[in-house]
């Protein structure tokens, strides 16, 4: 048994294999009954096992996006080899997570993730007690992850945690002004009655570009991660828009923190070139301009050519996120 194993066997806690396949096992965490009426909701916390001659100086707690689970074992394996165990988290109705009948993804509040957040962080500490912790956490994961810190600040609980990395963050809603007025309102009064309806959304690109089937590198689960994404429900967006204004009110995560992403965005329901080298998701502007909003010492990093998920970008701007990251880790003393 590696002493990975033995920690983890000395807090009562059940391992069993995930399927990343060998090194990699996962753990579900019970949650109760859902607040917002469908059935009993688990999270799962995914870890990839410390290797033989590596050594752990500090944590990674990953959290992911909408449509989306933990899959990048490559990013793993970057933290890994700079001292840090890695454990990528899937939120409940989310990825492994969801069960049947579970609406993917819908919460009616984003702390409702407070708890396997927490319950997760326990886990993490208990295995490698007195280490920092870093999360990293992409997409709406980069909005859920400043709210749960901002919190854990406010009520004393901030360590183990020590740093912050947020690969393109939803700061904003993207769109025409609209949006951010009429639309979020008119959402806000539907989401108290009709919380499950679906919008019409335009559809996009992104998946294409990730998937090894369109012009990514990509294997990942497409009944987890849908090329063309999970339905948006009026509750969930609701959700979003709450959180989204409780931060441009101003957070304090209370640990320094990294901002990725693209340099540009660019929008189409076709294909071309150009989805390959921008985030074609969110609208990289107003990352920049909330980004702000996190409190503590910010570090924002554009990456040319980057994707939404930059660390599932092309080469060139792949390679220069990963470069911002070890030199930030290294900077505030997170790396081995």
């Amino acid at each position: 048994m590696s002493t990975d194993s033995a920690d983890a066997t000395a807090t009562g806690v059940t391992w069993t294999p995930d399927l990343l396949g060998e090194g990699y096992e996962q753990h579900v965490m019970d949650l109760g009954e859902d607040p917002d009426g469908e059935g009993e909701v688990a999270a799962v916390l995914v870890r990839r096992g410390v290797r033989e001659g590596e050594s752990v100086r500090g944590a990674t707690l990953y959290v992911h996006g909408f449509s989306d689970y933990f899959f990048q074992t490559e990013l793993a394996d970057f933290f890994a080899e700079r001292g840090q165990a890695f454990y990528g988290l899937d939120l409940r109705k989310c990825g492994r997570a969801r069960r049947e009948g579970q609406t993917a993804h819908f919460v009616s509040d984003l702390a409702q993730y407070d708890a396997e957040l927490d319950r997760s962080l326990e886990l993490v500490a208990a295995a490698h007690p007195g280490v920092p912790v870093t999360v990293v956490a992409h997409s709406t994961g980069g909005l859920i992850a400043p709210l749960w810190l901002d919190r854990r600040r406010r009520a004393g609980r901030l360590a183990p945690i020590a740093g912050l990395v947020l690969n393109s963050p939803w700061l904003d809603l993207q769109g025409k002004p609209v949006m951010r007025g009429p639309v979020t309102w008119a959402v806000r009064a539907l989401s108290k009655v009709r919380p499950l309806r679906a919008l019409d959304l335009p559809e996009g690109t992104y998946g294409e570009t990730l998937h090894v089937s369109g012009t990514g590198e990509w294997e990942f689960d497409t009944v987890m991660k849908p090329l063309e994404g999970f339905p948006v429900t009026v509750g969930w967006l609701n959700a979003v828009r709450r959180g989204h204004a409780r931060l441009h009110r101003g957070l304090d995560v209370g640990v320094p923190s990294l901002v990725l992403r693209s340099d540009k965005t660019y929008y189409s329901s076709r294909y071309s070139e150009r989805s390959d080298r921008a985030d074609t998701v969110l609208d990289v502007r107003q990352i920049a301009r909330w980004s702000g909003c996190l409190g503590s010492e910010t570090t924002v990093v554009p990456v040319v050519d980057a994707r939404h998920d930059v660390f599932l970008s092309l080469a060139e701007p792949r390679a220069a996120a990963y470069a911002a990251v070890d030199a930030w880790l290294r900077t505030h003393d997170l790396a081995g």
